[in-house]
């Protein structure tokens, strides 16, 4: 009898344990040459210092909604992308710790958006009551946490947007 508790537990750790223990901790490949992979804080600050807004992915090699969401995220570098108005920017937190904990990054993947320099708010149509959307105290998105695809989008393509008029302006 005792042998089938044993190996009831032994079955157990093995399902709880073992997706833990042989998660692919691989480096999530980049496909895009327009996201920085930030390796160091002095780097990141001197990419927010040189580009008005940027999009930062928060993530690490082991989480699984990181290696989902790093294709979409690629493709959105790739066709919204623009020097010194729009950046996209990758910070393994398990490598530049600084640069999460400055931000109070604790889940993975979160992303954020910056606008000279600092994280800043920003008005996205219909993505508000989302429970991965972030919001500040008058409504604004702050962040994005977990791979929501949706509401990546729907930010980005709000910067986008808003960096297309204000270069059409000073032009």
């Amino acid at each position: 009898m005792d042998n089938i508790y044993y190996l009831l537990l032994a079955l157990l750790a093995i399902l709880f344990i073992g997706p833990a223990l042989f998660a692919d901790r691989s480096p999530i490949p980049e496909t895009s040459d327009n996201v920085y992979k930030i390796t160091e804080a002095a780097e990141f600050d001197a990419l927010l210092s040189s580009t008005t807004h940027v999009v930062v992915d928060f993530y690490a090699d082991w989480c699984p909604p990181c290696r989902a969401i790093a294709p979409v995220f690629s493709k959105l570098a790739d066709h919204h992308s623009s020097k010194g108005h729009l950046a996209f920017a990758k910070v393994n937190v398990d490598h530049v710790k600084n640069i999460a904990e400055r931000y109070s990054v604790s889940a993975m993947p979160t992303f954020v958006f910056f606008r000279d320099g600092v994280p800043k708010g920003l008005a996205v149509n219909g993505i508000k009551g989302r429970q991965s959307v972030s919001l500040t105290s008058d409504g604004l998105v702050d962040r994005v946490r977990g791979a929501d695809r949706v509401a990546l989008e729907a930010v980005v393509q709000s910067l986008a947007s808003k960096e297309e008029g204000s270069m059409g302006k000073s032009d």
